[in-house]
């Protein structure tokens, strides 16, 4: 599981950087000395609010979902489009519209910090999967679907993070 993850990651690590490199964007706002990491794209809110902008092409929202617990199901939800649209964009290899980029980018957020937390994806995702006393007893993953609730679920994670339990 290990290689794999790390795999991904450099995947996601050169995605990133090639989609920095061709952007439209001001480039200030950026280190101009290295490659920008996927880690680096999850720390610059600049940055994620200029590829949202301009939309986070499939080929970037393809690894960030085998580098989440989601599965199809789960990201049509977020999207708010069917799973037969979902593979719509993988056929034409299009660009998401700035909702569904912004979605996808908080997934991506709640995902790193999760493993943050748990250091393991099988236990953030058993984590996302049971229902949790201070999130009303609502699953972490029921609440994902609005920026709100991702809030929420940050906020509990962070909150175990630092040993508090509510």
């Amino acid at each position: 599981m290990a290689t794999s993850t790390t795999n991904i990651t450099t995947r996601l690590d050169k995605e990133i950087s090639n989609i920095v490199k061709r952007s439209s964007f001001d480039k200030k706002f950026i280190s101009a000395t290295k490659d920008i990491t996927y880690s680096d794209f999850l720390s610059n809110k600049m940055l994620m609010i200029f590829i949202i902008r301009e939309g986070v092409p499939y080929s970037l929202f393809n690894l960030i979902q085998h580098f989440t617990p989601f599965t199809d199901d789960n990201w049509a939800d977020f999207l708010d489009i069917s799973t037969k649209s979902l593979q719509r964009y993988k056929q034409t290899s299009k660009s998401f519209k700035s909702i569904q980029s912004e979605k996808i980018i908080e997934m991506a957020e709640v995902t790193n910090v999760g493993l943050d937390v748990f250091g393991d994806m099988e236990k953030f995702k058993l984590w996302l999967e049971t229902p949790n006393f201070s999130l009303g007893n609502l699953k972490p993953l029921e609440l994902l679907k609005d920026s709100y609730g991702k809030e929420l679920v940050i906020s509990e994670l962070t909150r175990i993070n630092y040993g508090i339990l509510s």
